[in-house]
């Protein structure tokens, strides 16, 4: 193999679709068989998921079936992931609500286009690996505080109210429904709360049928025979279409196109962030291994197809994942036959989708507002860590009172500064004690440190970042005295930037300007090239390869001798 025939090879490897992967391993009948039974199951599950999901985020239900059957049949057919099912998510509400109140549904449909082109741009350039690094306590808040604001969000559905106009933000909403409190309409609360109910049981008694579908199914039921006067999804949205329409690019100006610029990265980030922890859970449960990169192009071209087609934005969605595996599901032909199955539903059974009670699709919903409280991880940083749990109510509370995008900004980065800040205690003056300890660790190294009161030997331990260089420079200044030779072990530094190879040259400046000899010794490869890149070289400092050569050296070159004719 050619050099040159080699990154192309690679860029292969990471982005071959596991659709291709697995039709290469062979593709038999009976796997077909266990992939259209699983993409039935995940259908009859994303069916009222789709439809709950888009009329919470403030669109019409069609727009949540386009971006499931739409969506997921790209994800499916071009990701990196064999299980992973693509459509709308409950952690999208209040965003795309939020959206759509700021810029009307063509506003959204462009920021979804441009979400879509971001994600393309950080998988093909293989950024997938950097939003990993969201901590995990940002994760936990955002999903919960999410999760009381979909509920909220569906309490005038549930007690069947009657509003004007419903506000996308917390307080506002929540003042308003109780202005609106006496316009409860018991038929609408108690049908959902009969869905409820049946869907909580048929979870504790028969966990594999469908019980959302049949929530629907009941209500359907209830709603004809008892003649019940609540608001369905025909008498609010009128009647769903029978197909998809012709795909079409929003009509705005250039300057509407740069002002949805961050609503588009944080659906997104949003969106990559979902996308990846869906796959991670599938791999745990199914032992398989996703391709990050790949799943992200894939979640890119998946919004723009969506979008094209008026559909909602689109991510992995964990809860059809992981019902497709427990369906058992062999690859991605599954996801694939999951989106045809919802397009027939579209186009053969639209009548009857208008009789829907909205009550029965915020019972739904509520459970899933509920489910994605994590209350043991909750409970668990909380316990643990002061600084992660801080995190978690900060990422919470903005994400609920203010906005998402604040919340997972200000939840990112107050994490970033409290990983700083406990990397830098690693090698911080604390206490009284300095990690900057005369090297006493090697027998042999202590007996010459302690024998020759002029060859002194310090050393570094942690990582040398800007974080840690106020304190570093304290006490490497609070030495105390100047021996003829320093020796700054920095074995044990994993890392190093440009601020610690600047303090590190203003330091040993000075120690020869009082005729000290500075030598660094043990320096990584990483750690050397760094301090290299920032004037810190041979011409400057002289490098060993641990204490003891440097020990060596000296004597080999008569450097004491030479210093004290000096």
């Amino acid at each position: 193999m050619s050099l040159a025939e080699a990154p192309r090879e690679k860029f292969a490897d990471l982005f071959t679709p596991k659709l291709i992967t697995v039709w290469r391993e062979g593709y038999t009948l009976a796997q077909f068989r266990a992939d259209v039974f699983a993409g039935l199951t995940v259908a009859i599950v994303a069916l009222p998921l789709s439809t709950a999901i888009a009329i919470a985020s403030g669109a019409t239900p069609q727009a949540g079936l386009f971006a499931s059957a739409i969506g997921g049949f790209f994800v499916s057919a071009l990701g990196g992931s064999r299980f992973q099912i693509g459509g709308p998510a409950g952690a999208f509400i209040v965003l795309v609500a939020s959206t759509i109140e700021k810029f009307g549904y063509s506003g959204f449909v462009a920021a979804t286009l441009m979400a879509g082109a971001f994600l393309l741009a950080i998988g093909y350039l293989r950024l997938g690996t950097y939003i990993k690094y969201i901590p995990h306590s940002v994760a936990v808040g955002f999903t919960a505080a999410i999760g009381l604001i979909i509920f909220t969000s569906q309490l005038h559905e549930l007690f069947g109210l009657r509003l004007d106009h419903e506000p996308a933000a917390f307080l506002p909403k929540v003042e308003s429904l109780w202005a609106a409190r006496e316009t409860l309409n018991p038929q609408a609360l108690a049908l959902a709360v009969a869905c409820l109910g049946l869907i909580v049981s048929l979870r504790a008694f028969a966990p594999r049928f469908p019980g959302l579908l049949a929530a629907v199914a009941f209500a359907l039921a209830a709603t004809w025979a008892l003649d019940l006067h609540i608001a369905t999804i025909g008498s609010r949205f009128g009647e769903l279409p029978r197909g998809l329409p012709a795909p079409a690019l929003p009509h705005l100006a250039l300057a509407d196109w740069w002002r949805l610029a961050p609503a588009a990265l944080a659906i997104a980030v949003l969106g990559g962030i979902e996308s990846l922890l869906s796959a991670v859970v599938a791999d745990g449960m199914t032992g398989r291994r996703h391709r990050s990169n790949c799943e992200l192009a894939a979640q890119g071209w998946a919004n723009i197809a969506s979008a094209l087609f008026g559909g909602l934005c689109v991510t992995g969605a964990i809860a059809r994942t992981a019902t497709n595996i427990r369906a058992g599901a062999h690859g991605p032909v599954a996801g694939i036959l999951h989106a045809i199955m919802l397009m027939a539903f579209l186009m053969l059974a639209a009548p009857l989708a208008a009789h829907i009670p909205l009550a029965a699709l915020a019972a739904i919903l509520t459970l899933v507002s509920w489910n994605m409280i994590e209350r043991d991880q909750i409970a668990a940083i909380l316990r643990s860590d002061r600084g992660e749990a801080v995190i978690l109510l900060v990422t919470a509370g903005l994400t609920v009172f203010e906005d998402v995008t604040i919340g997972i900004a200000a939840g990112v980065t107050l994490g970033a500064l409290i990983f700083m800040h406990k990397m830098a205690q690693v090698v911080a003056v604390e206490t009284g004690e300095t990690l900057f300890e005369e090297d006493s660790a090697d027998a042999s190294e202590g007996e010459a440190a302690s024998a020759d009161p002029d060859f002194l030997v310090y050393r570094i331990a942690g990582p040398f970042f800007f974080g840690a260089v106020n304190s570093v420079a304290a006490a490497l200044d609070h030495i105390g005295r100047r021996p003829k030779i320093f020796v700054l072990d920095l074995s044990k530094v994993p890392l190093a930037d440009g601020a610690a190879a600047h303090a590190l040259h203003g330091f040993i400046t000075r120690e020869q300007k009082h005729g000290v000899r500075v030598i660094l010794s043990g320096a990584s490869r990483g750690v050397h090239r760094t301090l290299v890149a920032h004037g810190v070289n041979s011409r400057l400092v002289h490098f060993s390869a641990d204490v003891a050569d440097a020990r060596a050296y000296c004597d080999n070159h008569e450097i004491d001798k030479a210093i004290a004719e000096t």
